[in-house]
């Protein structure tokens, strides 16, 4: 069995979510079942670059995890494109047997056994912003895999204010899910530098509209990683 992937890189640090800061070796997995109008991974989305995947066996990805963090124990991120389409279940044993952490990042539309195995999932529905429709089902069926999980979280990312209404509704469904939302970065081509300002005033308008009204649930975070680097790949 091979395992389609983008790419692999790292070590950097998670830009995002409940685990933000945390030194990361990412691995990529090439194909997704969504297409959101506001993809900033789209080299890991669309067909159209699947000759640009390596179908790497288990093995061949966790010694280029090895490789990258001189064999090191830290965080391993799944994401995408949208990881669950694939079975990481025996890279997750794998690295888990090295003292590895592993984390997976998807939009709650495929359930996977191997969720109830990683120390973090992060299950990110996407906002009417992105032209998806999100089946509650599906999700529900990714909450009940992931039961056994570390830590299971819900992030989303806000681009307006359908997308906030929205959000506010998801929480309601989901008390018992941690929530994270972060301002979206319209600005994803990746020879283009993204405006710390503009970044700043997104924060701030989704600071202001939520717990600047009253809504404590959620916590308010950047993508770090585009504030550091901009769209750039592979960091």
């Amino acid at each position: 069995m091979t395992l389609r992937i983008a790419e692999v890189f790292g070590p950097t640090i998670q830009g995002e979510g409940a685990l933000i800061g945390e030194p990361t070796v990412f691995v990529r997995a090439g194909g997704c079942d969504y297409r959101c109008a506001w993809c900033d991974s789209l080299h890991a989305v669309d067909s159209a670059h699947r000759h640009d995947w390596a179908a790497m066996t288990t093995e061949q990805v966790w010694d280029r995890v090895l490789d990258l963090s001189g064999g090191r124990p830290l965080t391993v991120s799944l994401s995408g494109g949208n990881p669950a389409i694939q079975d990481f279940g025996p890279l997750i044993a794998r690295g888990q047997a090295a003292g590895y952490r592993f984390a997976c990042e998807t939009q709650g539309s495929i359930a996977k056994p191997w969720f109830g195995d990683l120390d973090t999932l992060v299950l990110s529905p996407k906002p009417p912003s992105s032209g998806e429709r999100v089946d509650w089902a599906a999700f529900d069926a990714c909450l009940r895999a992931g039961q056994r999980a570390g830590q299971m979280v819900m992030k989303i990312v806000i681009f307006d204010q359908p997308d906030l209404d929205w959000a506010r509704d998801a929480a309601a469904r989901y008390p018992q899910l941690p929530l994270y939302l972060q301002p979206g970065n319209p600005d994803v081509d990746p020879d283009q530098p993204v405006p710390p300002q503009a970044l700043a005033e997104r924060l701030e308008w989704l600071f202001d509209n939520t717990t600047g009204a009253g809504w404590f649930a959620p916590r308010i975070l950047p993508q770090l990683h585009v504030l550091i680097w901009g769209n750039k790949r592979g960091v």
